[in-house]
C-alpha cells in the first residue's frame, strides 16, 4: 500500500515537471514570436497611422480566426465565457496594441523593450491574483523595486521627465497582464487557440467602426516595409503566437510560464538593432538586467493561496 502510494506521488510529480517543462517551451515559442511585435510595429507606423496598426491587425486576425472556428466547427463559448473573453479582447486585442503603437511612433523600439521589461511581474501579479493568490510582502517590494528602475529608465532617457508615450507603454502592460492571465485560465476550458480566436471573432466588430473611420481620414499609402511589419503583427503578434503563448499558460500555470518573458527584453533589443539598426547602449542592457533580477526576485517571493485554504480547487 504504502509502494503503491509513494509511486503514485512519483508519477504526479513527474507529470507535473512534464507538463510545467511542455509549458515553458509553448510559452518560449510564443514569446519568440511577441519579441517581433515593437520592431514590426515600429516600421508599420513610420507610415501608417497607429489606430489602423493597433487596431486593423485584429480585424486581419479576426478573419483568419473566423475561417478557422468555421472549419473546424468549434463550439460556441458559453455565457459564462463570454465576459473573460471580453476582458481578453480588452486587454491583449485593443489595450495593448494600440498603446504600444500609440507609443511606437515617438519611441525606438529598444527604449521599449525596457519598458516591456516589468511585464512578466505583472503577468504572474495577474494571474495570482485571478486565481485566488496572495502575494507576500517580498513580492510586491520586488514588484514596486521593478517598476521604480524602469520608471527610472524612462525619465532619465527621457530627458529627465517622464513622456506620455512611456505612460502608454506602462498602459499597455497592465492590458497585457490582465489579459495574458484571462486567456491562461480560459484556456483550460475553450482551449488555446480557441480564445484568442473567440475574442477576436467578438471584438471585431466594435473595432470595424474606429477602423474605418481612420482609414477615410488617413488612406492607406504606405511602403513595403511598413506594409510588411503589418502583416507580421497581424498574423503572427495578433494570431499564431497567441496559440502557443495561452497553451503554455494553461499547461504550465500562469505564473511559471510568464517568467519566461524575461527573454523577451534581449531578443526584442537584438531584432531591433538587426532590422531598425537601432543602437543597444550600455545603460540599455544594464538596465535590462537588473529588471531581469528583480522579477526573478518576485518570482521567488512566497505567495499564500486563499482559494484553496477555502477548500476549492
Amino acid at each position: 500500500m504504502r509502494a503503491r502510494f509513494k509511486n503514485s506521488l512519483l508519477c504526479d510529480s513527474s507529470q507535473g515537471f512534464h507538463s510545467e517543462t511542455i509549458g515553458l517551451i509553448y510559452g518560449f515559442l510564443g514569446v519568440l514570436t511577441f519579441s517581433l511585435t515593437l520592431p514590426a510595429t515600429r516600421v508599420a507606423v513610420l507610415e501608417l497611422d497607429p489606430t489602423i496598426v493597433g487596431l486593423g491587425r485584429a480585424i486581419v486576425a479576426a478573419m483568419l480566426a473566423a475561417v478557422l472556428l468555421k472549419v473546424t466547427r468549434q463550439p460556441r463559448p458559453s455565457q459564462r465565457q463570454i465576459p473573460g473573453l471580453m476582458v481578453i479582447a480588452a486587454g491583449v486585442i485593443v489595450g495593448f496594441p494600440l498603446l504600444s503603437a500609440w507609443a511606437m511612433r515617438s519611441l525606438p523600439a529598444v527604449h521599449g523593450a525596457i519598458i516591456l521589461g516589468i511585464l512578466p511581474l505583472a503577468t504572474a501579479l495577474a494571474g495570482a491574483l485571478r486565481t485566488g493568490d496572495r502575494p507576500s510582502r517580498t513580492f510586491w517590494l520586488c514588484s514596486s523595486l521593478g517598476s521604480a528602475i524602469v520608471v527610472a529608465f524612462a525619465l532619465f532617457t527621457g530627458g529627465g521627465h517622464l513622456q506620455i508615450a512611456d505612460l502608454a507603454l506602462l498602459g499597455a502592460v497592465a492590458s497585457a497582464a490582465v489579459g495574458y492571465a484571462e486567456g491562461g485560465r480560459l484556456s483550460r476550458e475553450l482551449g488555446s487557440w480557441q480564445v484568442i480566436c473567440w475574442a477576436l471573432v467578438l471584438s471585431a466588430p466594435f473595432l470595424a467602426v474606429p477602423v474605418a473611420i481612420t482609414i477615410v481620414h488617413h488612406g492607406l499609402h504606405a511602403s513595403f516595409q511598413s506594409w510588411l511589419g503589418f502583416g507580421y503583427v497581424s498574423v503572427f503578434s495578433m494570431f499564431l503566437g497567441f496559440f502557443a503563448w495561452y497553451h503554455g499558460l494553461a499547461i504550465g500555470g500562469v505564473a511559471r510560464v510568464s517568467q519566461v518573458q524575461l527573454l523577451q527584453p534581449f531578443l526584442t533589443l537584438f531584432a531591433s538593432a538587426l532590422l531598425l539598426h537601432e543602437p543597444i547602449t550600455p545603460l540599455t542592457i544594464g538596465t535590462a538586467l537588473i529588471v531581469v533580477i528583480v522579477v526573478v526576485l518576485g518570482r521567488k517571493a512566497p505567495i499564500s493561496n486563499t482559494t484553496k485554504r477555502r477548500g476549492k480547487v
